[in-house]
């Protein structure tokens, strides 16, 4: 009989000792605590894997469901997966998120501390979900940030308080604010000689001293502006900064000898892949005129030429296309040649060889374009929107071209 009963108080044991033991927080150990969690979910975003770091948050929330921060970092992946989200739906459904964890975050802030990753995070999402008066919002959780008394020490990602306004002047950047941008930048620098944002900042502040240089002297569209802040520029994209910034058939149908045919000129066709693409008028105006560099290719999957206009132009592909266009425009045809069968290139990464070579070779030598102090001049590397600008004014300067 006590056998029996034994058997049956058993696997009632097994069920309450499962129940306490799933009392017990699962987040005890070094490692396993919201805190860890919350730093390596903002380290995952801060190299773009946004599913690993919506994972760390939710384990950090897991672990305490009132961390404050947790919430922060959720509102932050929301934001980002809405701001690239292609249809309605994503979008609305990813916002919502957004709102809701950035409530949460700052409902369950218990420290200034937290209320700090609070503000970062209403900052940080602003210029993602660009919603309305989305940049006053960026300037007032930046101001908010940098007012809360907190122990920088204790700021267990960011670090210090210039986060505030290095995140703002990526905003200003993303609002094309280009001189506040820059003044953002420079506070970052100011605030102490070493940090977490120090570097980044320096980033910022070069790249929109270049971009500010480039538009010196240039009354540049919106368009230009736009593609000023791109990392790499498409080949559509090089074809509408050089009709607008460069007025193209107005510098041709004057330069070029057939200038009284030039009214009647056409591109010989329009490439199947231009036909929605927004800067397909750009593009055509380059074709009609026969920039190189600016041509169709041919597709063998499709067996038919395209423009191929969202593949990113190369800093070699630049030059030829700018050499190209300064022949042109002096009708100097021994530009072309002027630096073939040279032995030796000034360049490491550029043979005398290579097909770029006498293009590069005119356009550095013209200070058209710069190679890197290095002594390289990344022939390969994709060509950003600032360097893409500053090439084309001081094409203008060279030629006085206006």
């Amino acid at each position: 009989m006590r056998r029996h009963i034994l058997l049956l108080t058993f696997p009632l044991l097994i069920v309450l000792l499962a129940g306490c033991a799933g009392k017990i927080t699962p987040c005890n150990s070094y490692e396993d605590n919201p805190q860890h969690h919350y730093l390596r979910g903002m380290e995952s975003l801060e190299i773009g894997k946004l599913d690993d770091a919506q994972s760390s948050f939710d384990r950090a929330i897991s672990c305490n469901e009132k961390f404050g921060p947790g919430f922060a970092g959720l509102a932050i992946v929301a934001a980002e997966k809405g701001g690239t989200a292609t249809d309605t739906g994503s979008r609305t459904f990813q916002v919502e998120r957004a709102r809701e964890n950035l409530a949460r975050s700052k409902k369950q802030a218990e420290s200034a501390e937290q209320r700090f990753d609070y503000q970062m995070a209403r900052l940080r999402i602003s210029p993602l979900l660009k919603e309305k008066k989305w940049l006053v919002t960026a300037e007032n959780a930046s101001d908010d940030a940098q007012k809360l008394k907190v122990d920088e020490a204790k700021l267990l990602y960011y670090r210090g308080k210039e986060a505030a306004p290095y995140f703002l002047g990526l905003a200003y950047l993303e609002a094309l604010e280009f001189p506040k941008a820059r003044e953002q930048f420079e506070q970052v620098l100011g605030s102490r000689r070493e940090g977490k944002w120090q570097e980044r900042a320096d980033r910022g502040w070069k790249r929109v001293d270049r971009i500010l240089r480039a538009m010196a002297g240039m009354t540049v569209g919106d368009v230009g502006k736009k593609i000023a802040v791109k990392g790499s520029v498409s080949r559509g994209e090089l074809a509408a900064l050089f009709v607008d910034e460069l007025t193209i058939d107005k510098l041709f149908a004057g330069r070029i000898p057939i200038a009284p045919q030039a009214a009647k000129l056409q591109a010989e066709f329009t490439p199947a892949d231009l036909v929605d693409y927004p800067f397909r008028g750009e593009i055509l105006t380059l074709m009609k005129w026969k920039v190189r560099g600016m041509e169709p290719r041919y597709d063998s999957t499709s067996q038919a030429y395209l423009f191929k206009p969202t593949e990113p132009v190369s800093r070699g592909e630049l030059a030829l296309t700018l050499e190209d266009l300064l022949i042109k425009l002096t009708g100097n045809e021994k530009l072309a040649t002027a630096y073939l069968g040279q032995e030796k290139s000034p360049f490491p990464d550029v043979r005398s060889t290579s097909h770029y070579y006498n293009a590069v070779m005119n356009m550095t030598t013209r200070g058209i374009m710069v190679g890197e102090l290095s002594g390289e001049f990344r022939a390969n590397d994709p060509v950003d929107g600032a360097d893409a600008l500053l090439a084309i004014r001081m094409l203008q300067q060279k030629k006085n071209i206006h």
